[in-house]
């Protein structure tokens, strides 16, 4: 018996497939090759093409299934991951309005500060556990206030896996933990927010029905089934946000357990048991996979939006012609501390461990006569590792410590170099799986199907490949002349 995983990230569309009898992966495909573009109109927007994420699932699979090694018709269920936040918006023909505002994209900020006032600090932290702040509520508000001709042919509003489940079963639903990433659900009354309904004046039929993560959102129409060669009727029985996904995948799905990922965001995601919150909304509070209203289990993020960003950005710029792989070997050619040379990776829209502030990305302190090449990189890798202790020191002081922290062996944790800054300026060891999240979307879809009778059994092959520990601190310096430099541009 099959699962087919499909991870839609904000770079490309990867799918998986996994035996659900040892867990292993028969064959995975990524498309495209070449990162996807993000539409910026304007500085700090940030859109990409809902129809185009389509596009990409479709020949993801086809690729897949070119390889020749599994019958596409043994597979049982479907499991989607997808880049969070984003707005989706589609017709009563269930056609797409506009392209998608996703996840980094700036432009509601305002809109989300006003409401945040409005309906109060406290209801709102309270209640939703959040401030609007940038969420896929205040983008809806944003369209509702600068593009009233789209607005009034809205059908249903949507998150981007509840887009692709869509085409992929022709029906619309959502989930607890899809509306709460969106800062649409009221966690008290364990309902969508009669506050954001209000304050916003949104209409509550743009709210598809709620379906537990873990079930059927539908089976895979005929013609998408002729079309992809499976077989028509296969149920899609998971559907979650690409992080609580990566925290799935990592078997982090109990209080304490803390799940970590650096790709194009990078993210600290831990899993607690109360209802719980930031007073600045610095650091945010979702419902996870297994939450309900009985069990209610959260999942505290903290994202930097700059993380994969940064590093695309830079072989980009110094382009010569190296692989990430060749930029993480020269990289460790510079001293720890980079000879002075300081980056703040913070260019890829507001930061909310930042306030929500647009402090820009920064290279700090260079001398034409030292740097090289080595240095530059270096510099950014350890800037992206201090800006994780930095949002780590935000949840310590929110009670979240961790022990251990569990991450893929992926994007930069693929560098031994930013691994090792990572765990020396943490001080917390890292446990290194090898883990992605379309087999994490597979896993999914089998616990959703009942394939698998607890997560117990789904993970019970999943052992760490690597262990991390600190082994000194002298970053410790460094870090604290980086955060001088961050708290002045924060000034």
């Amino acid at each position: 018996m099959l699962l087919l995983g499909i991870d839609l990230g904000t770079s490309s569309v990867k799918v998986s497939v996994v035996d659900a009898a040892t867990q292993k992966v028969l064959a995975s495909a990524q498309y495209p090759d070449e990162e996807s573009p993000i539409i910026a109109l304007h500085p700090g927007w940030a859109e990409q093409s809902p129809d185009l994420w389509w596009e990409q699932v479709q020949k993801a699979i086809e690729l897949c299934i070119k390889k020749g090694l599994y019958n596409p018709q043994d597979i049982a269920a479907i499991g989607i991951a997808y880049q969070m936040h984003g707005l989706v918006l589609v017709d009563k023909d269930q056609q797409v309005l506009r392209n998608s505002i996703i996840w980094c994209d700036s432009r509601a900020v305002g809109i989300g500060d006003k409401a945040f006032d409005a309906i109060g600090h406290e209801q709102c932290l309270s209640h939703l556990l959040n401030s609007p702040g940038n969420f896929t509520a205040a983008k809806l508000a944003w369209v509702k206030e600068n593009e009233p001709a789209i607005y009034a042919k809205i059908d249903k509003m949507m998150l981007p896996g509840d887009f692709i489940a869509m085409k992929l079963t022709g029906e619309i639903n959502t989930s607890v933990s899809a509306l709460s990433e969106g800062v649409f659900y009221d966690f008290l009354g364990d309902k969508i927010s009669a506050d954001i309904i209000n304050y916003f004046e949104f209409d509550r039929s743009f709210f598809p029905d709620i379906q537990p993560l873990f079930a059927s959102h539908g089976q895979l129409q005929s013609f998408v089934a002729q079309k992809l060669k499976l077989k028509a009727g296969i149920p899609v029985t998971y559907k979650s946000g690409d992080q609580p996904n990566n925290a799935l995948s990592l078997n982090v799905l109990n209080p304490g357990e803390i799940a970590a990922t650096a790709g194009t965001s990078g993210v600290i995601y831990g899993v607690g048991e109360e209802l719980t919150y930031d007073k600045q909304s610095r650091i945010n509070t979702f419902a996870h996979v297994n939450y309900t209203s009985v069990q209610k289990r959260t999942g505290v993020l903290l994202c930097i939006n700059g993380v994969g960003s940064m590093y695309r950005w830079l072989k980009q710029a110094f382009d010569g012609g190296e692989s990430y792989l060749q930029m993480n070997v020269k990289g460790a050619e510079a001293p720890a501390g980079s000879d002075g040379m300081l980056v703040l990776p913070f260019g890829n829209g507001a930061e909310r461990m930042l306030n929500n502030k647009m402090v820009g990305a920064h290279f700090q302190n260079i001398d034409l006569n030292k740097h090289t090449q080595a240095h530059v990189i270096r510099a950014a890798q350890e800037g992206i590792a201090f800006a994780f202790r930095y949002g780590l020191d935000i949840m310590r002081e929110n009670g979240i410590d961790p022990g251990v922290i569990r991450a893929g062996k992926n994007n930069l944790f693929l560098s031994d170099l930013f691994t090792e800054t990572f765990v020396n300026i943490t001080g917390v060891p890292v446990e290194l799986y090898k883990n992605d999240g379309s087999v994490g979307a597979a896993i999914g879809a089998g616990i959703g199907a009942g394939i698998f009778s607890t997560p117990k059994e789904a993970f019970e092959h999943m052992h760490p490949i690597q262990k991390v520990e600190p082994l000194n601190q002298k970053l410790e310096p460094y870090y604290h002349d980086w955060k001088n430099a961050l708290v002045k541009h924060l000034a």
